[in-house]
């Protein structure tokens, strides 16, 4: 079973021989589809969905997300949350309640997005954008040399593969290897008594195709990329784009990931997997032709789903929390790590952008449930190590806020949690309110927390540093 970046896409083409199927490295020719065993096209559909994972997730949330209609944008727009915590359809898993996001798909195929951001005037704001493959082509945390204390006023060109031509004076040009990528924006919120601000922020942010941007008025229609029924259907499906992509069969599956490659290929690492996709009959832009092997179709697929939420072996744990290491954001050939990370916590940046540490078990091995009593005891040298600030959140195991006014609440540095008199300090997590001044309201269910370090120091992402135990009373 193949789990490591390592071990992943390992020569799954051999060469045939009177003996049998050798694993060769350096084959002169590629066996047909008839001569391989059933358990190789089983490897290779395990391999190629978490090869593809990312993008095929990247398009259906993107098909779900651009339109005109209530919850939506189109395409180089962005759409601005305006209350905390998210409402509506569209509340996405996990949600933030320390930032108010705006959120919106570019468009790069003929022509250059620009993206104007504002002063925040010391508020932080984290901004990235993703290309298809949920690599962070570009970020703020680079500005957040020393500690984070808000943006300046910058335009960023975002370029797509071959344009060639002379952009504004001032603006910046950032190379994006696929045709669309999504931008996120969060901004720092201090409460409802703050939101007036943020919005004031969020209205200053201008996104616009590069004509539009130079006054050619006549150039405002970006044509968006190709799609056929199955893609609306898909996209008008109820639940997250991570349980539409899990209710597709491989057909659906890899005729997605076959129309969306023309437009976003994959990095210059990976030609090697397009040659296995081909080999069992994916080939970019073309329709797909799987082999008549049914049975070892579905049986890839299952583990193919499987491995996209299993753990990696390189991702930090300690004391019960798991969260990315340095790796996050720029995978390279680590298609396991990239497919977990897209399938668990959707448009995580990179080590210097942020940290999302989550945990579902006390110290004990137990699942957390709110109707129990829990602390988290930061010593005073294992406080959350942060240029930015830190928050905890409480969620039901599914990562949704509980029903309850009370359970839609974080505790962090940002919204005074107070220190011990040693500089330690103590968070208790329960549904119901404690002595404790640091109380985080959770639901009276089943629950995961997750720690958010928002400019993250190094040790948080190197493995010097680890979150405290969850430790019941």
């Amino acid at each position: 079973m193949i789990k490591n970046r390592q071990e992943l896409f390992s020569l799954h083409w051999t060469c045939a021989s009177l003996a049998g199927l050798a694993f060769l490295a350096g084959c002169a020719s590629i066996p047909s589809t008839t001569q391989k065993t059933n358990s190789w096209i089983k490897d290779e559909v395990a391999d190629s969905y978490v090869f593809g994972y990312p993008l095929v997730l990247m398009g259906v949330a993107r098909d779900a997300a651009v339109g005109t209609d209530p919850g939506q944008a189109p395409l180089n727009t962005l759409r601005h949350a305006q209350a905390l915590p998210p409402i509506g359809a569209a509340n996405p898993q996990q949600p933030s309640l320390d930032t108010l996001d705006s959120t919106g798909w570019l468009d790069v195929g003929s022509e250059p997005v620009i993206v104007s951001l504002p002063d925040s005037r010391g508020r932080y704001v984290d901004a990235r954008v993703l290309d298809m493959w949920t690599n962070v082509v570009w970020s703020t945390s680079s500005q957040f040399a020393t500690r984070a204390a808000g943006i300046k006023a910058q335009t960023i060109a975002f370029v797509g593969p071959g344009w060639q031509g002379d952009l504004p004076e001032g603006v910046k040009r950032v190379d994006v290897p696929t045709r669309n990528a999504w931008v996120s924006v969060r901004i720092q919120s201090n409460g409802t008594r703050d939101l007036t601000t943020v919005r004031k922020l969020q209205r200053a942010i201008r996104v616009a195709p590069l004509s539009v941007y130079a006054g050619d008025t006549r150039s405002v229609s970006i044509t968006p990329p190709s799609s056929n029924a199955a893609d609306a259907a898909a996209a008008a499906a109820s639940g997250t784009p991570a349980a539409q992509v899990a209710a597709l069969d491989a057909n659906g599956f890899f005729s997605r990931l076959a129309q969306a490659l023309p437009d976003n290929p994959p990095a210059p690492a990976d030609p090697h997997a397009l040659k296995i996709l081909s080999d069992f009959g994916v080939t970019p832009g073309d329709p797909v032709k799987l082999p008549s092997a049914p049975e070892a179709i579905a049986a890839g697929l299952a583990d193919g789903h499987q491995r996209v939420v299993t753990p990696p072996s390189n991702l930090l744990s300690g004391n019960g929390w798991n969260w990315f290491g340095d790796g996050v954001g720029n995978y390279g050939p680590d298609y396991a790590m990239r497919a977990y990370a897209a399938v668990t916590q959707p448009g995580i940046g990179t080590r210097d952008d942020e940290v999302r540490a989550v945990i579902t078990q006390d110290s004990d091995g137990h699942a957390l449930n709110g109707a129990n009593r829990y602390v988290i005891h930061f010593a005073p040298t294992q406080l959350p190590p942060v240029r930015g600030f830190w928050s905890i959140t409480a969620y039901t195991k599914d990562g949704a806020l509980g029903e309850s006014a009370p359970a839609r609440l974080a505790v962090g540095d940002r919204n005074g949690a107070r220190r011990n008199r040693d500089g330690s300090l103590d968070v208790t997590v329960s549904s119901t309110r404690g002595k404790s001044g640091n109380w985080l309201p959770a639901p009276r269910a089943d629950l995961q927390l997750m720690l958010r370090l928002y400019a993250p120091k190094p040790q948080a992402t190197d493995g010097s540093w680890e979150p405290p135990a969850v430790v019941r009373q």
